[in-house]
């Protein structure tokens, strides 16, 4: 073979073996598109507008529940709509609706009970509507002289509805004077207050003598009726 047929031939062989090496290279992905490959394999799918917590509905459904759970349960409680019972007061007698009596609107009056010659015990305390209006009388007489420690009690079983006195008429309350023979005082004035109403000082049928066993009922209606719950002591 001539030296002239060897060159082709090289140069033959190595036009091939180039060729083959390019076949195998564009066949390899770049180090560059190799790392963007890498990193997009690893990387996690980003999540949606609806699974983030900072995306607006995961915030508007968080204010949603603590709007929920901080909303006061049930609404307001309603009135009855009944009418306001009338409360007992200065101008208002045990809440019978009337004006209450003061001393101005009443006479007063202390007769004795007791036969003639006898010591005075039994007392029965009159007061009369001398206005022009219909007044209501509260409770008991309130009977504390000067000094005394407490006021005279009340007989609790004597208690009843308030009274309503239209001009003229008249209440009544039976005071026993003396039972316990301890703490004695002696007077000729009673000093009287209503409840409410003010006070007055209401004169006795001559000297009587107090003690720690008086007694006085509440304002009732019938005068024998008062009298009832004293004159057997």
């Amino acid at each position: 073979m001539t030296r002239g047929n060897k060159a082709i031939r090289k140069a033959a062989a190595a036009a091939v073996l180039g060729a083959l090496l390019l076949a195998s290279t564009a066949c390899e992905p770049s180090g560059a598109d190799a790392s963007r490959d890498s990193t997009t394999s690893e990387q996690p799918s980003a999540p949606s507008a609806t699974d983030s917590p900072n995306s607006p509905n995961a915030a508007k459904t968080g204010e949603t529940g603590k709007t929920a759970a901080t909303r006061p349960g049930g609404a307001p409680a309603k009135s009855s709509g009944g009418p306001a019972r009338p409360s007992a007061g200065p101008g208002n007698a045990g809440g019978t609706g009337v004006a209450a009596c003061g001393v101005g609107d009443l006479a007063f009056s202390a007769t004795n009970q007791d036969e003639a010659g006898k010591p005075v015990r039994h007392l029965l305390l009159t007061v009369t509507n001398t206005g022009s209006g219909t007044c209501g009388l509260q409770g008991y007489p309130y009977l504390k002289f000067p000094h005394a420690r407490a006021p005279i009690a009340v007989i609790e079983d004597s208690k009843d509805a308030p009274v309503t006195l239209a001009p003229g008429e008249k209440a009544y309350a039976a005071l026993l004077a003396s039972g316990g023979r301890m703490d004695t005082y002696d007077t000729d004035t009673l000093p009287l207050g209503l409840q409410p109403g003010g006070s007055v000082n209401v004169a006795l049928p001559g000297q009587v003598s107090f003690d720690d066993g008086a007694r006085v009922t509440y304002w009732i209606p019938a005068s024998g009726l008062a009298l009832r719950f004293i004159m057997s002591s």
